[in-house]
């Protein structure tokens, strides 16, 4: 009995020592396990500074194991929070990767976080990275807004649906979506900038279409004298005729409605026209006739509206063929007043100095001129301007010959002054001013020649008393009302009607004097 029971208390005691051998090792494997941990975790906070960590070995294995514990529970505790920095900003970089990217909504789950790199410098990489994300977004999410914003201008002005254009862009693109919910990716600035590529298009096509209706209209309106009441009901459309691209912003002034509108109007006109060709035509003609009538150009009026009237009957040309070659004939009836602008402005000149040459010699043999009559004093100071005008006759005769030669040679045809030659006209000015002047050069001498001879006989007979001048004689002078003193109005010298009224007549006669 002692023997076993000698025996059950080694066994008893040889299982207490595998216990506490056991316990021992289990502890140390602890203690080990501790310590790989704590520097594990200061190697991955990379900053042990900030908690103090024991160094001493002294001590019993659960006294070395209760100095580790609080350091390892802080860094454990840090570790974690450290793990949620981390998570958060690597989920808002994914985010914001996967938005410019295009696929966010393919992302599922938090990004996985690094834990052997938990240092502050990581985390700080991590967030300047977050950061110049953020601000990639946030240019993104502008030039968005301002897509959207031109997108929504284009569509007023052209008359479309603003809600399906841009959200056949992108859903995310509607004004009920919020700002930061927009979808920014490449692709839908790509599809934006395209969009509002083609509405720019899109709008300047309608715009030039629009500015060649309001064209037609206001040439259609003023060849028919259309009233301004039926004018006004498309000021929408002829006030843009002169309108930039970017200068049109009134909400639906480009809508495809109002062009057809204008379309059907200019139709409408067109057909209008049509049947009123002959009208149309012959005040063509008119505004023909008055330009070369102004540019004393002579043509056969009669002859011109005959061919029209056969054109228009014989139905061999199209209305707007036979009013384009109209139109082309008055083109060049302008290009031609403009050619003969210089000349007639001289001849002008040369006529109205012609004009106060013949007063002139009227009021030169008035013997009463200097009396004290109401309006001497005018016709005086009249005369005197009248002298020095007449004195540049010449000079101006010469110039008016010399342009009138070059024009002819450089037109290889003769300038024609209400049918007569203008050279023929100044020539024959030029001789019977020459023959005015050997008139006057004759009477001069008779008249010497007379106040001789009563000189000689007052001085052998003695003087006489002279008649008394008949009384009602006294001429009056100024402008003369019609003709000449040496014949009637002649054409060749005539200006045109329309443009002097009745001095025409006066001028005339004044100048076939000459």
């Amino acid at each position: 009995m002692l023997l076993q029971i000698e025996q059950e208390c080694l066994d008893v005691y040889k299982r207490k020592v595998e216990q506490a051998a056991k316990s021992r090792a289990q502890l140390l494997q602890a203690l080990s396990d501790a310590k790989l941990e704590l520097s594990t975790l200061v190697s991955a906070l990379g900053d042990k500074s900030f908690i103090s960590i024991p160094e001493t070995t002294l001590g019993t294995i659960n006294e070395q194991l209760a100095a580790i514990a609080p350091a390892l529970e802080q860094l454990l505790k840090q570790k974690e929070e450290r793990v949620k920095e981390f998570s958060d900003v690597q989920s808002q970089i994914q985010k914001i990767c996967g938005e410019i990217a295009g696929n966010a909504s393919e992302q599922t789950g938090a990004p996985a976080v690094d834990e052997s790199d938990l240092s502050l410098k990581k985390l700080n990489e991590y967030q300047v990275k977050l950061q110049e994300l953020q601000k990639e977004k946030s240019d993104r999410l502008h030039k968005v807004l301002e897509f959207v914003s031109t997108v929504h201008d284009l569509c007023t002005v052209l008359g479309m649906d603003f809600f399906s254009t841009v959200t056949e862009v992108h859903p995310s693109l509607d004004d009920t979506t919020g700002v930061q919910s927009k979808s920014i990716s490449n692709d839908t600035l790509l599809r934006l900038a395209e969009t509002v590529s083609a509405l720019n298009e899109d709008k300047k096509q309608r715009l030039h279409k629009l500015q060649e209706l309001a064209t037609q209209l206001i040439d259609l309106w003023n060849l028919m004298d259309t009233p301004e009441e039926e004018r006004i009901l498309f000021d929408h459309v002829t006030c843009h005729t002169s309108a930039s691209v970017d200068g049109v912003t009134v909400p639906g002034a480009l809508a495809l409605d109002l062009i057809e509108q204008a379309e059907v109007e200019v139709e409408r006109l067109d057909q209008l026209k049509a049947s009123r060709m002959k009208e149309i035509a012959f005040k063509k003609q008119v505004e023909l006739e008055e330009i070369f009538a102004r540019a004393h150009i002579e043509i056969d009026p009669e002859a011109a509206r005959e061919k029209i009237m056969a054109l228009i009957d014989s139905g061999n040309v199209e209305p707007t063929e036979l009013l384009a070659d109209m139109d082309n004939q008055i083109a060049k009836a302008k290009e031609e007043v403009l050619s003969r602008k210089e000349i007639l402005d001289r001849v002008e000149k040369w006529m109205s100095a012609c004009e106060e040459e013949s007063w002139l010699e009227d009021y030169n043999r008035d013997e009463n001129r200097y009396n004290s009559s109401r309006g001497a004093h005018l016709n005086l100071k009249r005369a005197e301007k009248a002298r020095i005008l007449v004195n540049k006759i010449p000079g101006m005769v010469d110039t008016l010959v010399a342009k009138t030669r070059a024009w002819e040679e450089d037109r290889g045809i003769s300038f024609s002054y209400d049918g007569v030659p203008l050279l023929a006209m100044l020539d024959e000015y030029a001789m019977l001013r020459q023959e005015r002047e050997e008139e006057k050069r004759r009477l001069r001498d008779q008249k010497k020649y007379g106040e001789q001879q009563n000189t000689e006989q007052e001085a052998i007979f003695g003087s006489k008393p002279s008649p008394a001048r008949p009384s009602g004689t006294k001429k009056v002078v100024g402008p003369r009302a019609n003709g000449g003193t040496n014949g009637t109005p002649s054409r060749r010298l005539s200006l045109n009607a329309t443009q002097n009224g009745s001095r025409s007549a006066t001028k005339d006669g004044k100048r076939d004097s000459m």
